[in-house]
């Protein structure tokens, strides 16, 4: 890791002038106007019809979420950044961020705090009004587990020379704990690693470790590589080692591409997990899974009055593995897949509200492999910044 933190570093100074930390994805919210202090947020509503294999609940309505954005501009390079959410009404309210941002140069900045780690494409960039397609990607929440908050610290910065752009984070935060395995799930499942306890203090005494480094063109495009990891799981009580360590990995590389007049983008992710050799044939040591986004516009024109409105067609295609093993007993591949298909259609009457609506298509396989459960359904909902 020591390695991978010096060598980012050495690339970042060597490289020319810099771009104001505010080019950010987490500060590009309409709310912010860098005064002393702004108040801002977004909504998400929808609804939704399913079946699989021939069976529905029926219609529903959901009001999905409602997050609120607090920013202070404590000082020319000191600023506040929180966001409280609240899911489905009040079910669940959580603190999803939290942080100081401190500009020691221009090139170096410090940050602390809750935190969102720099995951793939989505978990610092999940804000619903920004995308075309009403639910995140499976491997966005199922691998990648966005949206993800943790207490840690770190170094960020943005730098460009000519017509290229870099920009890197390095975290070390408490991490994920225990559920990632022996879990209510049933399988290897990472996101049931995210616990409340976090916040207040570490499960291990073990950090882990995030760094991303993204490179933009302007005419090319934007990808990134990220990495987190580290050890898991409680290994010691009260001094006395009671388990082995056991490590996860997560690497990923995303993008963002011009495609025409429109954008294609997406993510892979690969997870090495650490398992209890007698349990690996249900809780896998590797998972894999990636999605591509295409967003094409297919009317920009003034509509009802809005003079930048847009019309746009999206497609995702995604695949997940949750389990890439195979059964000892046969030599056969562990099912345990997902492949998903969603079409829709948005309208943007302006940059910060949308409305959706999908069709969603899931091929899911059991362990054993046997034929696929169908799934589809429509939704129609909209999000909007306020």
């Amino acid at each position: 890791m020591n390695k991978i933190i010096a060598s980012i570093l050495i690339m970042c100074i060597s490289v020319g002038s810099v771009l104001s930390q505010e080019s950010e994805s987490i500060y590009k919210r309409p709310f912010i106007d860098f005064g002393k202090t702004a108040v801002g947020g977004y909504l998400e509503a929808n609804s939704n019809y399913f079946s699989e294999d021939g069976v529905s609940e029926g219609f529903s309505m959901e009001m999905r979420r409602f997050n609120i954005f607090l920013f202070s501009k404590i000082s020319k390079r000191v600023k506040f950044l929180s966001e409280l959410e609240f899911e489905h009404g009040t079910e669940e309210i959580a603190l999803e961020t939290a942080q100081l941002d401190f500009e020691f140069s221009p090139f170096l900045n410090f940050r602390a705090g809750i935190i969102l780690p720099e995951i793939g494409l989505v978990n610092s960039n999940h804000d619903s009004p920004k995308w075309e397609i009403i639910d995140r990607p499976l491997s966005s929440t199922s691998i990648i587990p966005s949206t993800l908050s943790e207490v840690g610290f770190g170094l960020f910065g943005n730098l460009n020379s000519g017509n290229q752009f870099i920009n890197y984070h390095l975290y070390a935060t408490n991490g994920l704990q225990d559920g990632i395995i022996l879990n209510e799930e049933g399988r290897t499942h990472i996101a049931s690693g995210k616990s409340l306890k976090s916040f207040e203090e570490d499960n291990n005494g073990r950090l882990m470790y995030n760094a991303k480094i993204s490179v933009k063109n302007n005419n090319f495009g934007e990808i990134g590589f990220s990495y987190y990891g580290g050890v898991y799981n409680t290994f010691a009580l009260e001094g006395e080692v009671v388990s082995e360590e056991r490590s996860l990995d997560l690497y990923a590389i995303d993008f963002v591409l011009p495609f025409g007049k429109g954008v294609l983008q997406g993510e892979m992710v690969n997870a090495l997990i650490d398992v209890p050799s007698d349990i690996v044939e249900i809780y896998s040591s590797q998972q894999k899974g990636g999605f591509v986004d295409l967003v094409y516009p297919l009317y920009k024109k003034e509509m009802f009055g809005y003079q930048n409105s847009v019309i746009n067609a999206c497609v995702r295609y995604e695949n997940l593995d949750y389990n890439m093993g195979t059964f000892k007993s046969t030599g056969t591949e562990i099912g345990d897949e997902v492949t998903a298909v969603v079409a829709g259609l948005s309208f943007r009457p302006t940059d910060g509200t949308i409305f959706r609506a999908n069709y969603r298509h899931h091929l899911t396989t059991d362990i054993l492999g046997n034929a696929p459960a169908i799934m589809g359904g429509f939704q129609v909902g909209f999000a909007t910044y306020f």
